[in-house]
């Protein structure tokens, strides 16, 4: 089937052409099937595959030169369905993989929390062992485990991770995207952003009215690229292209300066 690739997504062009049905949308899922049907005959990353795309987005310029002038929005579309096609079988295992990650983040979250429990009783039965002490070490010790529990370092630590997740989820959001991943793949990592970023986020009242303002439009971005999604609209892309951006504008307003000082020079 190699060889008549051409043929086959020239004469399926024509076929939408005559039925009034050829949009961009209907050109990249064309170029999508007929790619993705001959690619698996082939390992990835071979010369086959680069000709089984050249010859794909071939078909599409010469059959819209009747057109004449910008054939942009064709031909991207074309090199749009051309990777989504060589990909689906690589994001078929993306999306595996990420299950697993999620399955071991989970686990992780889980053992973090009992270890966290596990601290909480430790520091407890230190503060009741020595509360017959004197006035002065009751005061130190009781001083000294609310240190540890209200660590500002760790407080810190925990919502960096969690909004350095947040970004990276959506950065493969808009790979999967822009690479050819399914929408159901790119659903997960919005997500997952969303997820990460509500652990991420402080308490409303300890912001400064326009940090707030960019997280409140930082969450109406992620539900506006979800609907995107839904919709389908070519639009996805300088959605989440947008979303990206700001969610690092959000990140570098994430804590008062003097506080990230005051733990630097700890």
């Amino acid at each position: 089937m190699a060889g008549n690739i051409k043929e086959k997504i020239q004469e399926e062009l024509q076929q939408a052409k005559e039925t009034g049905h050829l949009r961009t949308e209907r050109i990249r899922e064309i170029v999508k099937s007929a790619v993705s049907q001959v690619a698996s005959e082939f390992k990835a990353g071979s010369s086959e595959i680069r000709t089984i795309v050249q010859d794909a987005v071939s078909a599409v310029i010469e059959n819209f030169q009747e057109k004449g002038g910008e054939l942009k929005e064709e031909v991207t579309a074309s090199i749009e369905g051309a990777l989504e096609g060589v990909n689906s079988k690589r994001h078929e295992a993306i999306a595996k993989t990420q299950t697993e990650l999620k399955r071991l983040q989970a686990q992780l979250d889980s053992e973090e929390e009992q270890l966290q429990q596990e601290v909480e009783v430790i520091l407890a039965e230190v503060e009741e062992t020595n509360r017959e002490k004197s006035a002065s070490t009751k005061t130190a010790v009781d001083s000294a485990v609310n240190a540890i529990k209200n660590s500002e370092e760790v407080s810190l630590l925990k919502k960096r991770y969690a909004q350095l997740q947040a970004q990276l989820a959506i950065v493969r959001a808009n790979l999967a995207a822009r690479y050819g991943g399914r929408s159901e793949e790119v659903k997960d990592y919005l997500d997952e952003a969303k997820n990460w970023y509500s652990q991420a986020r402080p308490q409303a009242e300890a912001l400064a009215t326009q940090v707030e303002q960019k997280r409140s439009q930082l969450e109406d971005q992620i539900g506006e690229a979800g609907t995107a999604i839904a919709k389908k609209e070519r639009q996805l892309k300088q959605t989440l292209r947008d979303l990206l951006l700001a969610a690092a504008d959000v990140f570098k307003d994430k804590e008062p300066a003097n506080k990230e000082e005051q733990l630097t020079k700890k």
